[in-house]
């Protein structure tokens, strides 16, 4: 009997898992609450307008088709049973297992004031970022006809919350959409005076760079009329405004991109966690007092060879993917040595706007121009399938070139029916 296996969570470390372990005699259910792989580091450009949805996602069924030895499911997983080895299913259902894989990935984290989610957008899903596009521009759509001058300049003002790389991308990308696309495209509102107001709690925007990077980053968005506003955390978040340091600032959009939280795998098993959700692994991946598990990707905490945590990115879930799978095989060879994984760290990259970037490959560090290429190589290579790589390069180039991003569809409701700011209608949890 082949040995069972149950992978939960179709990111980049569950999908890596599932593809380490073809040929291996083994059965493997393939769970996950939605019914696509999602490439999350450009899940941004979907809530900006650059890309669609399908060309940063695949169904899940479609990348497993020719493995009769995964069975995919689509469910929500509620706990886990580690004593009759069974993942419990929110429907009453439950999946039994040999060996367990948890890349649960994480969710928003609002630092205690979960209040703040219906107005402070944050982005882990396609439905974050088809909601967080219809904000953008539905808000342009009702300035355009907004005859109170505040209320106008309140639809206009874009707040991101969090300076890290996708608050840098998000601010940088906004900035673009409103002064170089959409210009000629009002008549009653000059979409260049839009304000974008990207704030940050720490003292420097990118804060994992080395100093240089993140000096060049604060002075390229500056150049493309980002309001950056360092040192002043955040203290309240409304439907119509955002507090910050001792200031108010009237706004109907508001992106949250500060702080995540794990999802609720440590809770499921009972077993520590960091002050962020994480769960705490033994050096091999696998759970304390649980061989037979893994958890790996934005579920976990491990360390790297330098000490520090590795970090949340989606190289270090592939390569612990990798690494469980190689574990398992190991284990179906008879072979029970122990197999500490090692993360490879392959450089940290940022883009600032349609023509700038940042990359950190350690003794190598890039800016400018031929790091915005390099970005957009090394993105295009790891999306999956020739259709998308294709499409994602040609609507780059035509951004690059001509300043226009098609995918600007409002979508989710009729503008009519959702005013910026107010609408909490929309289910913006991930676990």
């Amino acid at each position: 009997m082949h040995q069972r296996i149950v992978v939960v969570g179709a990111g980049f470390g569950g999908l890596e898992v599932v593809r380490g372990l073809a040929g291996a005699a083994v059965d493997i259910t393939f769970i996950d609450r939605r019914n696509h792989h999602l490439f999350q580091p450009l899940l941004y450009q979907v809530a900006t307008a650059s890309l669609a949805t399908s060309e940063i996602a695949w169904p899940v069924r479609s990348l497993v088709r020719d493995r009769p030895e995964v069975t995919t499911v689509l469910a929500n997983v509620s706990g886990i049973d580690a004593e009759r080895r069974l993942v419990q299913l929110q429907d009453g259902a439950s999946v039994p297992y040999d060996t367990l894989v948890l890349a649960t990935g994480a969710r928003h984290a609002y630092f205690g004031h979960d209040e703040w989610e219906p107005y402070a957008l944050g982005l882990k899903t396609l439905e974050d970022a088809t909601t967080i596009r219809r904000r953008i521009l539905v808000a342009f759509e009702q300035a355009e006809r907004e005859t109170d001058p505040a209320r106008q300049v309140a639809l206009l003002t874009f707040v991101i919350v969090g300076a890290g790389p996708t608050g840098v991308e998000m601010a940088g990308t906004i900035a673009e959409l409103a002064r170089d696309t959409l210009p000629r495209e009002f008549r009653n509102i000059d979409t260049a005076r839009a304000r974008v107001v990207l704030i940050e709690a720490g003292p420097r925007v990118l804060a994992g760079f080395p100093d240089e990077l993140s000096d060049y980053a604060l002075r390229s968005l500056r150049k493309l009329g980002v309001e950056v506003e360092l040192g002043r955390a955040v203290s309240d978040c409304t439907a119509d405004s955002v507090a910050y340091g001792d200031a108010r600032l009237a706004t109907s959009t508001i992106i949250w991109a500060a702080g995540v939280r794990a999802s609720p795998a440590a809770e499921w098993l009972g077993v520590p966690a960091d002050r962020a959700g994480r769960l705490q692994v033994m050096p091999d991946l696998t759970v304390p007092r649980h061989p037979e598990i893994f958890a790996i990707g934005d579920t976990v905490t491990v360390n790297g060879p330098n000490e520090k945590p590795v970090p949340g990115i989606a190289p270090a879930a592939k390569q612990e993917g990798q690494h469980v799978a190689a574990i398992i095989k190991a284990r179906l060879r008879g072979e029970t040595g122990q197999m500490p994984f090692r993360y490879r760290h392959q450089g940290s990259l940022a883009q600032i706007g349609k023509r700038r970037a940042v990359i950190d490959f350690g003794r190598i560090k890039l800016r400018g121009a031929l790091a915005w290429w390099l970005w957009g190589i090394a993105h295009i290579y790891f999306l999956i399938g020739s259709r998308a790589r294709l499409s994602v390069a040609i609507n780059w180039l035509w951004i690059h070139a001509r300043n226009q991003r098609s995918a600007r569809l409002i979508t989710q409701g009729e503008a009519a029916e959702s005013s910026p700011g107010k609408d909490s209608g929309s289910d913006l949890r991930q676990t």
